[in-house]
């Protein structure tokens, strides 16, 4: 969608060079369609050095990083950059792991973490790395099975069955996982076969100062100064297979890494982005809109409000509780700024009147088509957002306010389930092997858990969300015992909650697992007693709204085709769905407003200038600043003597590519993702050209971190650097 202002005209006038962004997240083995656009902007490989099944390529360099629950969902991307499967990704992705190895003595959070050998590198259950095998259009596999007098939910079942038969196939007798995913709204189906790799331990660190510089203040904002990055390894069994930890397993073997240049970048340069976006909504119709900004936005912000207030105050009081919530704090901050600037970004944009212009035009094209379902495809739509409206809230309220909010609800409702199921199994070798699995989840919990801070959070989030959750949507509990028993007085409830409960300590939960009576117990436990009630309240709407849905996915289905068909002449990129993607585009400065012009990098410079010790969120490390006062940037500086930190490019980013590897045009890695520009937070529903800015560690930054600040020289050793 062109948005050029008559500034930006005037510029075209004077014959000035305006770079504009290409919106689009490709789909690599289509890159084809792409490649005179690529090569014009100044890509020098081809479109098989990217993707190719038969040799190793830049797509085996790129891993997607996911949870052993649900590998095909990727939080964030790595990229390999050694022959020994070291990978680098941002330092808020691997923040968790750090988070889970850090304590009072060994505090890795503040300290950073180095290992010096691979011996001293710490494993991540639960952390798994995907790399694509090969990806394939199955479409015809699925689409020729399927009916227009199927209901939605008919046609689901279908998809879901067939996916099952084609990934089978795909991978029996292999040691691949694969997945069947939508594109165009269920118009298209590719299938992607992934290698995915379960040993993955923590290597490398900068501290929390440097990583996370600027904290909530500078995110998804431009100009920045921070060292987002952490470092893993990937490791396999002897034979180079996926296998889970052990002492015995070697590092990978990759068939492709990056190697790294320090030639340094000017503006204009060539740049791609590849890795595995989460989600965007390019073809979401107005009324999908309003929903976003007047529910879903606004009630996060202003629901996260509540518990981000609580955490600030409570971790800058203890530096255990610092420890214990740090990156509880970064998932639920990170979103909790994301929908505030979204919302500005949208409305200062004029998004709904560009979704409503399109529609308009759409709402011609159809009255001309035969199938009467083009013609009635907005109206499906418009009824379903209405339809859920008030439930969408609800259910907004009771997963902010009470599953998510505070913790111990949802850890009792999850808990007494498996609890019970331990009566019901016949095997005690079974059961010792549950127990066991139980007990240490247990300890994983309570290990980052604190009744004091839990008891504000039930208190304060408890009471407001009683206050503003329509009384209609109300679950049990709060009606039959946060009124009626205490009058809805927040901190009386948490007090008997945290006073009664089992789940209050690690120890009392354990000493109830050997008491005889423990089902009676659990079932009667006031925290499981509000976590199934609210548990619930929430099965109960989402179904409701999925009745709603299946009209939105309907109506969408053919909106989205319609567009297609509208407009064939144009090369259109899937919504963003967590599968692997490239986008391409050039670094370059922006003017997000009149008078202001952003450069397009930043250097350590602009680090101590934002300096403030007495702000926890601008704490320079002392190493770093006699670093800087020497000048001691190594073979890491620009040609000015100066050491950059940041830099921008113009690529079409959202979350998911957080930690993806900035690629130059000759296939060398030249910085990290990490972040959007607030401007352009309207992105994943309506891509803005000349606002779009992907926000990106310069990699001459990260080797000097480990270089010269770190000492890690054991890391540089087995990096391949450009000069």
């Amino acid at each position: 969608m062109k948005k050029l202002g008559l500034l930006l005209v005037g510029i075209f006038m004077l014959n000035m060079t305006v770079v504009l962004a290409d919106e689009g997240m490709w789909l690599l083995s289509l890159l084809g369609k792409n490649y005179e656009q690529m090569k014009k902007q100044g890509f020098k490989l081809t479109p098989d050095d990217i993707y190719n099944v038969n040799k190793g390529c830049l797509k085996d360099a790129v891993v997607g990083l996911g949870n052993a629950g649900s590998p095909f969902w990727h939080y964030c991307t790595g990229e390999i950059i050694s022959d020994q499967g070291l990978f680098s990704t941002n330092h808020h992705c691997g923040y968790g792991s750090i988070q889970s190895h850090s304590s009072i003595e060994h505090d890795y959070l503040t300290d950073g973490f180095w290992a010096k050998s691979m011996a001293e590198e710490l494993p991540n259950e639960g952390m798994t790395a995907a790399i694509l095998v090969r990806m394939e259009d199955v479409t015809n596999e699925i689409v020729p099975h399927l009916s227009e007098t199927m209901t939605e939910k008919e046609r689901n079942k279908m998809i879901d069955s067939l996916s099952k038969i084609i990934t089978t196939k795909a991978t029996e007798g292999t040691l691949y996982e694969a997945q069947v995913a939508d594109m165009f709204a269920k118009n298209q189906f590719f299938m992607l076969v992934y290698i995915i790799y379960e040993d993955v331990r923590l290597v490398g660190a900068p501290p929390s100062s440097m990583g996370k510089f600027g904290g909530d203040t500078d995110n998804w904002e431009w100009p920045r100064h921070t060292a987002d990055f952490s470092m893993f390894r990937i490791y396999t069994d002897k034979n180079g297979n996926p296998a889970p930890f052990s002492k015995d397993n070697v590092p990978l073997k990759p068939k492709h890494f990056f190697p790294i240049s320090v030639k340094g970048i000017q503006d204009g340069d060539f740049a791609m982005v590849m890795g595995f976006p989460g989600t965007t909504e390019r073809f979401l119709t107005s009324y999908g809109l309003q929903e976003t900004m007047d529910i879903t936005n606004k009630l996060r912000y202003e629901i996260r409000t509540v518990k981000i207030n609580i955490l600030r105050d409570e971790m800058a009081a203890d530096p255990q509780v610092r420890i214990q919530y740090a990156s509880k704090y970064a998932s639920c901050s990170n979103y909790w700024k994301y929908s505030f600037q979204q919302n500005k970004a949208l409305k200062a944009l004029n998004t709904m009147a560009i979704k409503q212009q399109e529609e308009a035009k759409y709402l011609q094209w159809a009255e001309n088509q035969s199938n009467p379902k083009y013609k009635d495809a907005l109206n499906l739509i418009q009824k379903g957002y209405q339809d859920r409206a008030e439930t969408e809230k609800a259910l907004s309220y009771i997963i902010e306010g009470i599953i998510t909010g505070p913790e111990i609800l949802y850890f009792a409702y999850r808990k007494v389930s498996e609890i019970l199921s331990l009566s019901r199994i016949d095997s005690q070798d079974t059961v010792e092997m549950m127990k066991a699995e139980l007990l240490k989840e247990i300890d994983d919990f309570y290990k980052d858990f604190n009744p004091d801070v839990e008891k504000k959070l039930l208190a304060n989030l408890l009471e407001y969300t009683y206050k503003n959750l329509d009384y209609t949507y109300h679950p049990a509990f709060f009606t039959n015992i946060f009124y009626k028993k205490f009058k809805t007085n927040g901190e009386k409830y948490a007090n008997y909650i945290m006073s009664k409960s089992v789940f209050a300590s690690a120890e009392k939960l354990k000493a109830t697992l050997n008491d005889k009576n423990v089902g009676k117990i659990l079932l009667a436990d006031p925290a499981f007693v509000a976590g199934v009630s609210a548990l619930r309240k929430y099965r109960e709407l989402y179904l409701k709204n999925a009745t709603f849905e299946e009209g939105i996915e309907e109506g969408s289905r053919y909106f989205v085709d319609g567009i297609l068909k509208i407009n064939k002449d144009k090369n259109y990129a899937p919504d963003a769905n967590s599968t692997i993607r490239l986008t391409y585009g050039n670094v370059g400065q922006y003017d997000p407003r009149d008078g202001v012009t952003y450069h397009y990098y930043t250097t350590l410079e602009g680090v101590m200038q934002k300096e403030d010790p007495t702000n926890s969120e601008f704490i320079v490390p002392q190493r770093l600043k006699d670093l800087y006062a020497k000048k001691d940037f190594g073979q890491y500086a620009d040609k000015n003597g100066n050491l950059p930190v940041n830099f921008i490019t113009n690529n079409d980013i959202t979350g998911g590519n957080s930690g993806s590897p900035v690629i130059d045009g000759e296939g060398n890695l030249i910085g990290l993702a990490f972040d959007g520009n607030s401007e352009a937070m309207s992105g994943d529903i309506d891509f803005e050209e000349n606002l779009q800015r992907c926000i990106n560690l310069d990699v001459r930054y990260m080797l000097f971190i480990i270089d010269k600040y770190a000492g890690a020289s054991n890391l540089i050793k087995e990096i391949k650097i450009v000069k």
